[in-house]
């Protein structure tokens, strides 16, 4: 005879085989889902999905247009819904799933909408397969922007979160009504200041002061059932991995819709080329419902960001790997360890995988790349579950004037790779001085990482809409910079303005901010190195350029592309730097401090400096719609 716990364990598996733990109900316009905890339709025109409810509770509210639903779009319309979807229903014995397929058999276009649902789990698992596959036809362009959104119509929430750092109260509907608008999608809400957000966060409105960067884990909404419980929605971000441009690229993460952004031309962000044969599966990404008597919201947070690990739900994701195609099994994955040497007084240093022989910004390069990276504990650095294939390593860090690169690296399925690597610092001889810390950001500049202490939630006024700081008021003329003497912090703005405004407070624009002089000493024993041999180098690392092209690429507006020219004491003719309208990154305007990254080195004769006072003027076209960020310069003389 059988244990009994055998004929348990047996009976049980029957059980579940024959009535599963997530239910589908079908009827003629929609599929039903439920577990214990949650439910949700999934409408059969479109795969768009309404009524989630959780715990009994209307998270995304009443659906009004494209309002109240969970839903994916392509507003760059490089792919786009078929009117006759099909659908396929995938179970199990703890899940079920539905793969919603617009196949365009005339241009040879396919989305693929996967969702599942877990028994016991709180939340919905994304998939999104975009394929085109036509030999005759044209390019479809750039990629652009595709992304899935909960997009709520009322239902119970107060509060955006973006990380644990920043967060705020949502508009209330009176201060929406009486906004003034400042630029696009900007406003100001400084007429109703008894509003929760005027009050707590800023007078000022954007999607934009809630970006992050892809090391984000977690972000979402806050709200309170109608019992007073706490409750939170949240996209979790558990694989990156098909994501494209790296760690530092930033997006829109919440501004009462929840983002998850699987491409984007952001802050001068690149997608790919979609060309014939051109196939990639986006996720898994986890929407993630909880809730929780007396929880916080960083608790509420960081319940959510326990989940951003891709090694969660491994096992269930290789399960479903048949169903979800382009997806990449344990079976096909493998991993990298590097023993790394960084330079004396690299900080916060961080390893990347990206794709072989570009730089990781532009991985896009390689529309079948994957990206990964990790922190550099201790010189060392460990990455699982990565995508068999050829990768380039970078290796970044605060600090450090550029960044290690070594190409090649191969990652092989269910193998271990492990790289030595000595990071040996750029050097252009003796360094003079440097502004700034070389850290892919503006942010220790001012206006940058700085507070704006005049509201409670104190957010980093870069967050915040650029017309709040007047530039031409604090800066007279333009940034007057004295090494030794002046603070980065104080005396150095974090964007660099051809001109300024008009904004809400300013009528006028004002043209004569265009050029910054830097002002150093040199003193006589480095002058006696001023030799007709010796040679000085100029390094600019800039977190972002704008120029008229904006976001595009595109040769558009008076200045698509510009120089930045540095004057060296009194020499005639400048150092010029040329900006492309590829390089160009809608930055901070658009609330950020780091977007496109970009970096020169000007050589010049030694001669060209002298001993006692010296100065640079950097310049950029006056009165021109274009501005530069800086992450850092440095001077250094050989």
């Amino acid at each position: 005879m059988a244990p009994l716990a055998v004929l348990h364990a047996v009976a049980l598996a029957l059980s579940l085989a024959t009535a599963n733990a997530v239910t589908v109900n079908e009827t003629s316009t929609l599929y039903t889902f439920a577990n214990n905890r949650i439910s949700f339709n999934v409408l059969k025109t479109n795969g768009y999905i309404r009524n989630l409810l959780f715990e009994g509770i209307s998270v995304l509210g009443t659906a009004s247009g494209s309002a109240g639903q969970l839903y994916t779009d392509f507003p760059s319309d490089a792919f786009a819904l078929t009117v006759n979807p099909t659908h396929q229903i995938v179970q199990g014995i703890d899940y079920a799933g539905i793969i919603v397929t617009d196949n365009d058999t005339s241009t040879g276009s396919l989305v693929q909408r996967s969702w599942f649902l877990r028994d016991g789990e709180t939340g919905l698992h994304s998939f999104v397969r975009l394929a085109y596959h036509n030999s005759t036809g044209p390019s479809k362009g750039a990629l652009g922007e595709v992304r899935t959104m909960f997009r709520p119509n009322g239902g119970p929430w107060t509060t955006l979160v973006t990380n644990a750092e920043q967060w705020a109260p949502i508009p209330g509907a009176e201060a929406i009504a009486d906004q003034v608008q400042v630029q696009d999608a900007t406003w100001y809400l400084g007429s109703t200041p008894d509003d929760a957000y005027v009050q707590q966060e800023s007078d000022y409105w954007t999607k934009y002061t809630f970006a992050d960067n892809q090391t984000n884990k977690a972000h979402g909404l806050v709200g309170q059932s109608s019992d007073g419980t706490p409750i939170g929605a949240w996209w979790v971000v558990n694989q990156k991995d098909t994501f494209f441009g790296g760690p530092y690229h930033v997006d829109l993460m919440v501004d009462g819709i929840i983002y998850n952004k699987q491409s984007t031309s952001h802050g001068g962000a690149t997608s790919p080329n979609i060309t014939d044969g051109f196939d990639r599966t986006f996720g898994p990404q986890f929407l993630y419902l909880n809730q929780g008597q007396g929880a916080t919201l960083q608790s509420l947070l960081a319940d959510a960001e326990q989940y951003a690990d891709p090694a969660w739900n491994a096992n269930f994701y290789d399960e479903i790997a048949p169903h979800v195609l382009g997806y990449v099994p344990t079976t096909s994955r493998g991993s990298f360890i590097a023993e790394v040497k960084v330079p004396h007084g690299a900080e916060d240093v961080i390893a990347i995988l990206s794709a072989n022989g570009v730089h990781f910004q532009d991985s896009p390069a390689d529309p079948s790349a994957y990206q990964y990276w990790a922190d550099v504990r201790n010189g060392v650095v460990h990455i699982d579950r990565v995508k068999a294939g050829a990768y380039r390593l970078t290796v970044s860090a605060s600090g450090i004037f550029g960044d290690y690169v070594q190409d090649n690296v191969v990652v092989k399925a269910e193998k271990q790779t492990h790289v030595k690597a000595t990071w040996v610092p750029e050097s252009a001889g003796t360094e003079l001085w440097r502004i700034g810390v070389p850290d892919k950001s503006a942010g220790e500049f001012k206006n940058g990482l700085e507070r704006d202490t005049t509201h409670p939630r104190q957010p980093s006024k870069y967050r915040i809409y650029w017309g709040a700081w007047d530039f031409p008021n604090e800066f007279p003329g333009g940034v007057n910079f004295t090494i030794g003497k002046s603070v980065e912090s104080r005396d150095w703005n974090y964007v660099h303005w051809s001109q300024y405004g008009p904004t809400y407070t300013r009528n006028d624009t004002v043209t004569d901010i265009n050029r910054w002089t830097i002002n150093f000493s040199i003193d006589s024993k480095t002058a006696k190195k001023l030799t007709e041999n010796s040679a000085a180098t100029f390094t600019i690392q800039l977190a972002a350029a704008k120029t008229t092209a904006g976001n595009t690429d595109a040769n558009q507006g008076a200045w698509p592309s510009f120089p930045i020219n540095t004057y060296v004491n009194n020499e005639a003719a400048p150092l010029v730097w040329t900006i492309q309208p590829y390089e160009s990154s809608s930055c901070g305007e658009r609330s950020a401090i780091s977007c496109h990254l970009l970096s020169n080195k000007f050589q010049f004769p030694g001669t060209w400096l002298r001993q006692g006072d010296n100065s640079f003027v950097l310049e950029l076209p006056h009165a021109a719609a274009v501005y530069v960020q800086y992450d850092a310069l440095r001077l250094e003389l050989q």
